[in-house]
């Protein structure tokens, strides 16, 4: 099978490299390794800082993007969330979903933005006007006047599939025009509600993510990340509470297992393209279990 190459537009790290800690040369030597494992393209993505670590955070990553172009842009998601809907963020740092707050952190390199609609005063218009894909992530609501772009981790940290009550879940899998993020991994969504995903929305509207944590692929089993302590298990990453965390896989080991259980289908790769308007380039080639035999970027 022959695909074009993977696309990450929502993970926060991996080999140990934390994109809300990294230096310049770490997040190049990163981005050198996705490319080994058949990554073209990569969008960084920044969990909840404060507003000084964010806007720092965003200057290193454009930086290392002068170095690798397929550093495409940043993912925040982050600050402009719901506490009902936390999961892992630190709630500390929200802001309100006002222009004003979000000009304290604005860069050209910020290509999608995830953040909660129900909470908006203004945001989203001008996210929109400005080119900025907007995600509904961390929420119980949506905007039936400005919608989304995309949903953020479908199923996950947002309001559930209901039948007395309209929620996000339920507004993503309905709306033919939302591009969706599932994490495939088999830890943070089960099989029933990826096929009730997969059957309801157009395919061209599937964004495979990994939504990895920096400790995916190193030896670490404990760390700080969004300010908790997260532990992994060799199966699962959560806080001492519980509360998961990221995946612990990327997208080649995803697609890997969603290719064994029959439901992976190419156009989940191209589909990223399409709605960051990237200019396909490069092949991977897989063989019969998924794994990735040639590469060229």
């Amino acid at each position: 099978m022959k695909t074009l190459p993977i696309v990450e537009q929502h993970f926060h790290g991996a080999f140990g490299v934390d994109f809300n800690k990294a230096g310049v040369s770490d997040i190049i030597e990163l981005a050198g390794k996705m490319r080994q494992i058949g990554v073209g393209y990569i969008l960084p993505t920044l969990v909840t800082d404060t507003v000084e670590n964010t806007k720092k955070q965003i200057a290193i990553i454009k930086k290392a993007s002068e170095t690798c172009p397929e550093i495409l842009g940043i993912h925040l998601e982050g600050i402009f969330l719901n506490p009902e809907k936390k999961g892992i963020h630190n709630s500390d740092h929200f802001l309100e979903l006002t222009v004003e707050n979000y000009k304290m952190v604005e860069d050209d390199f910020v290509k999608i933005v995830t953040l909660a609609p129900e909470l908006d005063k203004g945001l989203i218009k001008y996210l929109k006007e400005k080119g900025v894909k907007v995600q509904a992530g961390h929420c119980v609501g949506w905007n039936q006047k400005y919608k989304p772009d995309g949903a953020t981790h479908t199923f996950n940290a947002m309001s559930g599939i209901s039948h007395k009550f309209s929620s996000t879940a339920n507004s993503a899998l309905l709306d033919d025009d939302v591009y969706t993020e599932v994490i495939a991994d088999g830890i943070h969504v089960i099989d029933d509600a990826l096929k009730l995903l997969l059957k309801t929305k157009p395919q061209d509207k599937v964004l495979l993510i990994s939504d990895a944590l920096p400790i995916t692929y190193s030896s670490v089993k404990e760390t700080i990340f969004a300010d908790s302590k997260i532990y992994y298990d060799g199966i699962k990453a959560t806080s001492k509470t519980g509360t998961l965390a990221g995946s612990t896989k990327l997208l080649p080991e995803i697609i890997k297992i969603l290719g064994k259980k029959g439901l992976f289908n190419p156009v989940m790769i191209e589909n990223s393209y399409n709605y960051l308007g990237i200019k396909p380039k490069g092949s991977l080639i897989w063989d019969d279990e998924f794994n990735i035999t040639d590469i060229k970027l």
